[in-house]
């Protein structure tokens, strides 16, 4: 009789595979926010961008969350929709985007291709208003990425919430920071595979074709997540514990509503705004700075994910049984504090030993820095926010987050075009400023989890408690 009552989630190999299943999606769509980081040098050349360009290209992924209130938007139909309508819509929005995205850097598209007048015409109506000079190329490319941000972000707070659904009272912080780290590993690869896939076949679109496909892997893998999860539902049918509420839009005034979220959600934006951003002029600043030839760069920066894809689930795993959330993310955000410092105020002088040891040492320390606040972030929203409205909580986390993963490329790339318009070509550029400005993000992060820890301990949402039912 006690067997018949157990439903899916109770089944590690049914549990687990769902996050194989969609865990491996993700892995693709990171694949896919870095394809081009690593051969910005390339990119520049080949495409006549600069580092403005470069920077307005990383902010476009977010123009649509940010000004649209697309992912507000995602929250709303992930609460009234379900896990598996959203996921299939978030998988075929990341799918067309990268699909437009791989025509702006096509032959076809650069010699007058279909469209091409029409956003050649764009660029110049941008340029009378705002003054940047955006290449057909990079405004198609932008409005590609547009479009697949609205599907990664949305796949992002759907992922969140199925881990939510299927691991409930169960391995959630370890079952988060595996799903996170297969994303590390994302970045990894690509770090890796762009470099040599655009030497391979002599241009920037190879690794964009390539990972553009691997999407389309990942849509399939979401159809078939929509059985499993269907079958979850039935088998929870009926348990007092999941059941809900329709979704009314008042509700939204519980998650803006609390204070302890709008804590959350700034710790959240500076911090990866300190990250994401940083990856994508990682290797250049890396190649100047330091020494490292292009490739080069790539494949040290490489190792920051890799840190952060084997300490993720450990970190995870001890979260679930031991707790200490928030002292965990006030040492994360130390640790980032020292990388970014370390980059831009110690002397390095290229193709120094000591150089190369201190800029490794500084990535190395970084990767534990976004082990230990992700693996603790996340699995914290579930403590502050009712289940209810939990959709848009994290909806609302990743677009405040997203304000913040728009804006610093294009502040970043500006800072880096203004400091160094004296700069001859080819010559080192100068990034101390902008590591600075990444530093600051750092700090603020700091000030938000010492605050966060200090409110857990009045309010006992018990951040520092294991997830784990006993």
């Amino acid at each position: 009789m006690e067997q018949a009552k157990l439903s899916l989630r109770d089944k590690p190999a049914a549990r687990w595979g769902a996050l194989a299943i969609i865990s491996l999606t993700m892995f693709f769509a990171y694949m896919f926010v870095d394809v081009l980081s690593p051969i910005k040098t390339i990119v520049e050349t080949e495409l006549g961008w600069d580092s403005t360009v470069f920077g307005l290209y990383g902010g476009s992924e977010f123009f649509l969350n940010v000004f649209v209130g697309f992912l507000i938007l995602a929250g709303i139909i992930l609460d009234k929709m379900g896990v598996r309508f959203t996921a299939l819509l978030s998988g075929s929005l990341m799918v067309i985007g990268a699909l437009i995205k791989v025509y702006a850097l096509s032959a076809t598209f650069r010699n007058g291709g279909p469209g091409y007048d029409a956003i050649n015409s764009f660029s110049g109506f941008i340029h009378n208003i705002t003054g940047w000079n955006l290449p057909p190329t990079a405004l198609c490319a932008c409005l590609g990425f547009m479009l697949f941000g609205c599907g990664t972000e949305m796949a992002g707070v759907t992922v969140s919430r199925a881990i939510v659904k299927w691991f409930k009272g169960k391995e959630m912080a370890l079952a988060m920071g595996i799903e996170m780290a297969l994303a590390r590993f994302g970045v990894f690869a690509i770090f890796r595979l762009s470099p040599w896939l655009s030497e391979k076949f002599a241009t920037v679109q190879a690794p964009v074709i390539f990972v553009a496909l691997l999407l389309c892997i990942g849509l399939i893998l979401y159809i078939v997540y929509w059985f499993m999860d269907k079958a979850l539902d039935k088998d929870l049918e009926g348990e007092e514990e999941d059941a809900e509420e329709p979704f009314k839009f008042s509700d939204l005034g519980k998650v803006f509503g609390s204070g302890v979220f709008w804590v959350v959600a700034i710790l959240c934006v500076l911090y990866y705004s300190a990250i994401f951003p940083f990856q994508k002029f990682a290797t250049e600043m890396l190649h100047y700075k330091v020494g490292f030839e292009t490739k080069d760069a790539a494949d040290y920066f490489s190792y920051f994910p890799i840190g952060a894809m084997f300490v993720t689930p450990i970190l995870g795993f001890f979260l679930d049984r031991k707790g200490k959330g928030a002292t965990m993310l006030i040492l994360g955000s130390i640790l980032m504090i020292i990388c970014h410092l370390t980059f831009a105020l110690y002397p390095f002088v290229p193709g120094n030993t000591s150089s190369t040891v201190v800029a490794m040492s500084a990535i190395v320390l970084l990767g534990v820095s976004f082990s230990l606040v992700p693996a603790t972030l996340w699995p914290s929203v579930p403590k502050l926010i009712d289940n209810k409205v939990l959709g848009s909580a994290y909806s609302a986390i990743f677009w405040i987050q997203n304000v913040g993963l728009m804006s610093v490329p294009i502040i970043i790339g500006s800072i880096l075009d203004s400091v160094n318009k004296t700069v001859p070509e080819g010559q080192p550029k100068d990034y101390t400023l902008a590591m600075l400005v990444f530093a600051s993000f750092g700090v603020i992060a700091l000030l938000m989890s010492l605050f966060l820890k200090a409110v857990d301990s009045k309010k006992h949402y018990g951040l520092e408690l294991p997830n784990v039912q006993k």
